[in-house]
C-alpha cells in the first residue's frame, strides 16, 4: 500500500523535487552492485555496440565496472584515481578523479560524488524506448559544460526511486544507454 501511495505522490512532483528525492536516497546508500547492459550508438563510431558487465559501488568514490562481453575490460576507481584496463591492449591508463565539487559525470553521482541539484538543471522527460513500463524520466543538463556528454536522462522506478536506466548524449550525437538486467 505504501508503494502505491509513494508512486501516486511521485506522479505529481516536479523535476526539481524528483531530483532532490533521488539525491537524498542515493546519499543514504553506501554500497551496491548491479549487472548492466551498455549500448552505444551513433556518434563517432557510426554503429551500434552492446556490452554487458557488472558494476560495484562503495561510497565515497570507489567503483568497479567489469565488462564481460563482447570484450573484457575494467574501469576501477579508488576515489582518487581511475584505472582503465583492457587486457588485449596490455596496458593500464590512469587518470585523476575530479574533486567532489567538480564531479558531474553520471558515474561519479552513483559513487557518491557530485550532486544532482547542485550540478544539473532538471526537467521531466519522456521515458526512453526500451525502459521499464511505469518508469519516470528525469533529464539532467549540466550547469557547466562537459566534454564527455551534453545531457543525460535518468530512468527511475517511481515506487522505490531506484535508477533503472541512464542515457547520455555526447557532442558528436553518440548515445550511451545503461540499464540493469
Amino acid at each position: 500500500m505504501l508503494a502505491v501511495i509513494l508512486a501516486l505522490s511521485l506522479a505529481d512532483v516536479d523535476a526539481s523535487q524528483l531530483a532532490q528525492s533521488l539525491q537524498k536516497k542515493y546519499d543514504g546508500i553506501k554500497d551496491f552492485s548491479a549487472d548492466f547492459i551498455h549500448t552505444y550508438e551513433g556518434g563517432v563510431l557510426k554503429k551500434k555496440i552492446t556490452e554487458r558487465g557488472r558494476l560495484l559501488i562503495k561510497k565515497p568514490g570507489k567503483m568497479r565496472w567489469e565488462y564481460t562481453t563482447p570484450e573484457q575490460k575494467s574501469f576501477v576507481s579508488d576515489g582518487m584515481k581511475m584505472y582503465s584496463y583492457i587486457p588485449k591492449d596490455k596496458q593500464v591508463i590512469i587518470a585523476n578523479v575530479p574533486p567532489q565539487d567538480q564531479a558531474t559525470t553520471p558515474t561519479l553521482f552513483l559513487a557518491g560524488k557530485g550532486n544532482l541539484t547542485r550540478d544539473f538543471t532538471a526537467t521531466l522527460a519522456d521515458v526512453p524506448e526500451g525502459m521499464p513500463a511505469g518508469s519516470r524520466a528525469l533529464k539532467l543538463v549540466p550547469k557547466s559544460r562537459q566534454r564527455d556528454y551534453d545531457w543525460l536522462v535518468l530512468v527511475i522506478d517511481p515506487a522505490t526511486l531506484d535508477i533503472r536506466g541512464l542515457v547520455t548524449v555526447d557532442a558528436q550525437g553518440g548515445k550511451s544507454t545503461f540499464f540493469s538486467r
